[in-house]
């Protein structure tokens, strides 16, 4: 199927828009770029339009039909363009797992990553680094399950997890600015530590990884705004 008429809703700041920005890279699919702001203060007609339930990005438009949540668009582009890094594990099981991992990530991990965020004071610090770093840590016991030894998580080439994972680097690397703390290391977490410098190498992913100083002070402020409430 032709890579025309593609177009992406986004935020450069979103690691959901990141993940679908990486395994349309991956896949060669050229594809227009349409920047909303975030936080969402102001929604286009378009992504309105597109996305009537959760009013959010990304929302991917091909053919003029709008396809809206990360995970489905990424499977969406894997489903459409099958060539290329980026699909799913051939094995049933293995595809279970990263289906089930990619899960974690959004509904588990991130909401972790944003409580060490938004922590006030050291004892909710420290308890919010403990939580998160067990998720780091059942992470890497993933990558060694997943990887089966190998440099990704999809094995000798980039695949689905590596996608879904890697759309949080930015976050990642500002986090790591922000606690000043190097979460992903050589020693703790070998398996993590050598893969993010790997994904985070190759020319189709490294230019969307968002700048880690943009990404601070956009923590910042969605902090700001979580204590406020």
């Amino acid at each position: 199927m032709a890579s025309s008429d593609v177009t992406l809703l986004g935020a450069p700041l979103s690691p959901f828009t990141n993940r679908v920005q990486m395994v349309l890279n991956l896949k060669s699919v050229h594809y227009e770029f349409l920047e909303e702001s975030f936080p969402f203060l102001i929604k286009s007609e378009l992504l309105l339009k597109s996305n009537p339930v959760h009013k959010k990005v990304p929302v991917l438009i091909h053919g003029g039909k709008p396809v809206n949540e990360s995970l489905v668009i990424v499977q969406y582009i894997i489903d459409v363009w099958t060539g290329g890094p980026g699909n799913l594990p051939l094995d049933p099981y293995d595809r279970a797992m990263a289906r089930f991992w990619a899960a974690y990530l959004d509904a588990e991990w991130w909401p972790l990553l944003r409580g060490l965020h938004n922590a006030e004071g050291k004892e909710a610090e420290a308890t919010a680094l403990g939580k998160f770093m067990e998720g780091i840590m059942l992470l890497e016991d993933a990558f060694a399950k997943c990887g089966k030894g190998k440099d990704y998580f999809g094995g000798d080439t980039i695949g689905y997890l590596d996608v879904i994972l890697g759309g949080f680097l930015g976050w990642l690397r500002a986090t790591e600015k922000m606690t000043n703390l190097k979460i992903l290391n050589a020693s703790k977490t070998p398996g993590l530590f050598g893969w993010a410098h790997r994904f985070g190498s190759n020319a189709a992913v490294k230019d969307v990884i968002p700048e880690t100083e943009k990404v601070v002070e956009l923590a910042k402020t969605f902090a700001a705004i979580a204590r406020a409430q």
